[in-house]
């Protein structure tokens, strides 16, 4: 008897169809009646895919009583809730590395964007006041400025080294020193006081809650830049848009969002803002190899319950 599986969505329709040929695959985003469909199959479900984004719905685990492994198309995991699967002993799995490429690229073009201001570039040239004006205001080159990032992991490595030929000098605060090049920071005020350009690119979770916070937008300064690519939870969004109202700081170019897709609307006021929707890992190419690997470490644990990429 196949393995029976339950999506909460369709994370890549071609990935989905290969599960329900292999899996007596359930749709979530389907069902209608949810509370007929947990009293029916709930007790059957021994696997659960679900994203990043969506985590699992309140109450949802205390109906799948039988529930061995999540298996999430994403890479944070700060969504779920560890300690409980850990009683229960559910495994996790995420999809790392695969989108570390298209992340740091996403980072590089957002501090470029921002720096260059891009969005009001387009702006002035698609609207005629190029023609009706001349030149637009001159802008700020990344060259030669100190670029701090917060978080040097698998994305923050790839970040400092796309960086580094642009000609910046990096820093970085983590957890810990590395065996890197690169000034490193203890003191996550004292890297923003060092730098231009300040990237996040660290986990979300409790321990980063609000960690870009008043004190670090004054230290950073009217000169300096943010870029947030990590969680919009790392991010004080209150303090930010006041830093940005008050020219504390000189601009943010932001991939996520503290109520995404509810974004606060104060950030589309900013012309010094550049906005991307959580669309870092966006390309088909790098989504599909997210799919893939929830596809594989779901086989893995059918086959040999094992996991490709464990969480816990």
């Amino acid at each position: 008897m196949s393995r029976s599986v339950l999506t909460l969505m369709d994370f890549r329709p071609t990935y989905t169809a290969m599960l329900a040929e292999k899996y007596d695959l359930h749709r979530w985003d389907e069902v209608d009646d949810k509370q007929a469909f947990l009293d029916q199959v709930g007790s059957k479900i021994t696997a659960l895919v679900t994203s990043a984004g969506v985590g699992v719905p309140d109450g949802l685990l205390d109906k799948l009583p039988n529930l061995e492994v999540i298996t999430s198309f994403g890479v944070g995991y700060d969504v779920f809730d560890l300690d409980a699967c850990r009683t229960r002993g559910i495994r996790l799995s995420n999809t790392p590395d695969v989108l570390t490429d298209d992340v740091a690229d996403t980072a590089i073009m957002l501090m470029h964007a921002t720096l260059r201001r891009l969005v009001v570039g387009d702006d002035w040239a698609r609207s005629g006041q190029w023609a009706a004006n001349g030149a637009m205001p001159l802008t700020r080159s990344v060259r030669g400025k100190k670029l701090g990032i917060l978080g040097l992991g698998r994305i923050g490595q790839a970040i400092a080294s796309r960086a580094e030929p642009s000609g910046v000098e990096v820093g970085y605060f983590g957890r810990s020193k590395k065996q890197v090049d690169y000034h490193y920071f203890d003191d996550l005020v004292a890297l923003a006081q060092w730098s231009d350009i300040l990237i996040a690119a660290c986990p979300g979770g409790e321990a980063t809650k609000g960690i870009v916070n008043a004190d670090v937008l004054s230290a950073l300064g009217p000169d300096g830049y943010v870029v947030n690519i990590a969680r919009g939870s790392v991010m004080d969004e209150p303090a930010l848009i006041n830093a940005l109202r008050d020219k504390v700081i000189a601009g943010a170019g932001l991939d996520v969002f503290y109520n995404e897709p509810n974004m606060d609307p104060a950030f589309a006021e900013f012309e010094n803002v550049v906005l991307y929707p959580h669309g870092a890992s966006g390309t088909v190419e790098t989504r599909n190899a997210m799919a893939q690997l929830v596809v594989d470490n779901l086989d893995a644990w059918d086959q040999r319950g094992e996991l490709v990429t464990p969480v816990i």
